[in-house]
């Protein structure tokens, strides 16, 4: 296997904080690497140093000659005048001027705008909005054709048809991925090597996402046991080392040094899961809130049609509900949270809200805080502790330690945190208002996986009402009941379960409207057939049949298909199972695209045949 990438022994320090030190990573060709770390432990920053932006404080990072670098940013930048298409084939175009490339950039580029929907690509970059810019800066890095992809929270800010498309488009290209994702599902379904960053030392999991899970849950297991045998023998040894100079003369000078390595295994912490935090929210009555026919749109502008977003919307909420809001980007789910809370007002109707309902409303932008404030003193002046019930309580320390924010943390100035650690104390000045009716609006963006997995045990025990907007598929599987979608021009679908289950109807409805319509095209081709205007019976044409040898290649293609389809099967399970080698995910990474570039041509041909036999 070629090793496009390897970093030895890089560490970095921000003042007097060490975010990493001493870690190697070997990305060979082919592998698809997911990064998995807390907010705060550098992962946007050793992305940075492997992309060649930034330089680690020690260590050196190696790349295979000519081997070209894709690298998206967490805050991608383009100069301001810069039209939308000229920041799409930024460094796209370099050294491609063989005829066959440019018609094969010409297609992708097509394909890749649409499905991110990048619009007026005359737009100048400096008016779009920060997910408008990551789209565009997403485009330019896939049209870069690199050999190595580098990405930094590529899920943030798109919808989930584009989360979907760029999932399959990842996963069809034999290309060699190193990315940071909070998205569970994408990682899963992309990755086949999870790098987790842990207490400064880096841990590798051949395999998907559901493959780490259950590896480090064995790792931290074996850790725990080791501790504990550590612990059992350091008792013993430190007897003997608290015993006089005199006693212990004659033992061999390697026990002493033995004792301080024991030492440092036993005093080792290992994090413990943590008690699920079950608040008592404020008391909620059985009127939640009721949207009588609401409309709301707003008018055309310049270089923009008409957008509507409710039309005579109705809907009586219940109480304990935990809904979900999905739909595509500028269908109005953001507006729609905004008119519930009452920030911005419909056209008609209204929003009839109960007397004891109480508001937490976590949005999209960034609060707004003194950042010379410390992070404890920003939670004290929301409250000074959450009650639990039953006359039991949590001070804002211990609340913020429970959203994994450590003494020495909560003592640090708000204008160090990291991206995600800003989001994270967000979060916790929200929560900590001890609001009956949570409104969030898309938490995930920018959040650790460990912070996810802790908010939806929370959001799972909370007694109270939940909106979520996300586009965190795995998220809202995790929490909601209930879907509103936004399907645009005003429609909103009401649908009784969770994501996954809204996407197996809608390919469920899709494969039988698409029966549907092969019958009414039956029906068209024989109502063709019937007599002509001038009364006189058409001429039907006889069907043709299959010659000897296209019945032959029919009934080979059958067979062709079936095996192909089994192999395919097989490579997957393969992939996902984590027992296989380096080299043989390479080979099998390589192999699926063509796989189903192969089945794709065998079944259209098939396809084709089919009509005649």
């Amino acid at each position: 296997m070629k090793v496009f990438l390897q970093a030895t022994d890089l560490t970095r320090r921000v003042g007097d904080k060490t975010l990493f030190h001493g870690i190697s990573i070997g990305i060979g060709e082919g592998q698809r690497v997911g990064l998995i770390a807390q907010n705060g432990t550098g992962k946007t920053t050793l992305l940075n140093i492997l992309a060649g932006v930034d330089e680690p404080d020690e260590g050196e990072v190696v790349l295979r000659s000519g081997i070209r670098v894709g690298y998206l940013s967490q805050t991608p930048e383009f100069p301001s005048e810069m039209s939308v298409m000229d920041a799409c084939f930024w460094h796209a175009c370099q050294d491609r001027n063989d005829t066959e490339e440019a018609l094969d950039l010409e297609v992708r580029s097509k394909q890749i705008l649409g499905k991110l929907k990048i619009g007026d690509t005359t737009r100048k970059m400096g008016v779009l909005s920060g997910g408008q810019v990551k789209r565009v800066a997403l485009a330019n890095v896939l049209l870069q054709n690199p050999d190595l992809l580098i990405l930094d929270e590529p899920t943030n800010h798109l919808d989930l048809e584009m989360i979907e498309w760029l999932e399959g488009y990842l996963g069809r290209q034999c290309i060699t991925l190193l990315m940071v994702t909070h998205d569970r599902y994408f990682l899963d379904r992309v990755c086949n090597v999870i790098l987790e960053m842990d207490d400064q030392t880096l841990y590798t999991y051949r395999g998907n996402y559901a493959y780490y899970l259950e590896k480090r849950q064995e790792r931290i297991d074996n850790a725990r046991a080791e501790i504990a045998r550590a612990n059992n023998l350091y008792r013993t040894e430190l007897e003997w080392m608290r015993s006089t100079p005199q006693a212990r003369s004659h033992k061999a000078r390697y026990r002493e040094e033995a004792f301080y390595e024991l030492e440092k295994k036993a005093k080792r912490h290992i994090e413990e899961d943590k008690l699920r935090l079950q608040v008592n929210s404020t008391y909620i009555g059985s009127k939640i809130f009721e949207a009588e026919y609401v409309s709301k749109s707003f008018p055309a502008g310049e270089g923009r049609e008409e957008l509507v977003i409710l039309k005579d919307f109705y809907y009586n909420f219940s109480r304990y509900e935990k809904m979900g809001i999905v739909g595509n980007n500028g269908t109005g789910k953001s507006t729609f949270l905004k008119l519930l809370l009452g920030l911005v007002q419909p056209d008609s109707g209204r929003f009839v809200i109960g007397e004891t309902v109480k508001f937490g409303y976590f949005s999209q932008e960034p609060m707004q805080v003194d950042e010379s404030m410390k992070v404890i003193d920003a939670v004290r002046r929301v409250a000074e502790y959450v009650d639990l019930g039953g006359g039991k309580h949590l001070t804002a320390m211990q609340f913020l330690q429970h959203f994994m924010f450590t003494p020495l943390q909560q003592q640090n100035y708000i204008y160090k945190l990291s991206g995600g650690e800003r989001r994270r104390l967000q979060l916790c000045t929200v929560l900590m208002q001890n609001p009956n009716f949570l409104i969030l609006d898309e938490p995930t963006n920018d959040m650790d996986i460990v912070t996810l997995q802790i908010l939806e045990q929370y959001l799972q025990d909370f007694k109270g009402c939940v909106i979520i907007v996300s586009h965190d598929r795995y998220f809202m599987d995790k929490v909601v009941d209930h879907l509103l979608v936004f399907q645009g021009n005003g429609l909103v679908k009401d649908f009784p379960g969770n994501y996954t289950q809204f996407r197996e109807s809608e390919k469920l409805l899709e494969k039988t409207e698409n029966g549907k319509l092969k019958t009414e095209n039956v029906k068209v081709k024989t109502e063709n057939s019937s007599p002509t205007a001038n009364g006189k019976p058409r001429l039907t044409e006889k069907k043709r049949k299959l010659t000897f040898k296209e019945r032959q290649e029919f009934e080979q293609l059958e067979k062709d298909i079936e095996a192909l389809e089994q192999e395919k099967t097989d490579i997957e399970s393969a992939l996902s199972s984590g027992t296989v080698s380096v080299d043989e995910i390479t080979t099998m990474s390589k192999r699926l695209p063509l796989l189903n570039d192969e089945l794709d041509e065998k079944s259209m041909r098939w396809l084709e045949l089919s009509e005649f036999a």
